[in-house]
């Protein structure tokens, strides 16, 4: 799939890495997950296989024809698209988490979106730069950001798994990693 360089796109490369990721998580069989940035929908039809509902987010009109016919080929028939820009989106009422590798210069404003919101997801798995997701973890090893503090109010974070350029298309310039923050309690 091409790139569109206004919306800093960064593709996986291997659906199988989609599949090991999303056993890096808690996703259950019964969740609804939520899909920022479907893009191919590499990540959209693992996540079909392993939850009972995706709704997967894409706001590039030419991604999501390519989506739909991906998951039409591929049988997910759980998977429900939106073609909307996630800023505008209404999250669930009922209970979520989210999976995603959102454009990197929107992370922040992803988080602050989610975590704001009046229903924040049970978990939250993205796929950041690992500069950021470690301004997202409150230790005394590293500098933690004023959202890496209104995060952990509620959420227990942590580094899941560390990537390689390689498992994009096209590579990015910086490291990157799986990143969860976990509702307390859940």
């Amino acid at each position: 799939m091409s790139r569109n360089h206004l919306l800093s796109q960064h593709f996986l490369r291997n659906p199988r890495l989609a599949l090991i990721l999303i056993g890096h998580s808690n996703l259950k069989k019964r969740d609804t997950v939520v899909e920022i940035g479907a893009g191919s929908g590499v990540i959209t039809s693992a996540l079909s296989r392993r939850v009972a509902r995706v709704i997967a987010v894409e706001p590039d009109a030419e991604a999501v024809k390519k989506l739909r016919g991906h998951l039409s080929r591929q049988g997910c028939e759980n998977v429900e698209v939106v073609t909307k820009d996630f800023m505008d989106l209404e999250l669930p009422r009922e209970s979520y988490k989210v999976f995603a590798n959102p454009p990197f210069h929107l992370s922040s404003a992803i988080l602050h979106k989610l975590i704001e919101s009046p229903n924040p997801p049970e978990a939250i798995y993205l796929i950041l730069q690992k500069q950021f997701a470690l301004k997202l973890l409150n230790n005394t090893r590293h500098y933690t950001s004023q959202l890496g503090f209104m995060l952990t109010r509620d959420y227990q974070t942590r580094i899941r798994l560390p990537l390689k350029s390689s498992d994009f298309t096209p590579p990015p310039a910086i490291p990157t990693v799986l990143f969860e923050a976990k509702r307390k309690g859940s």
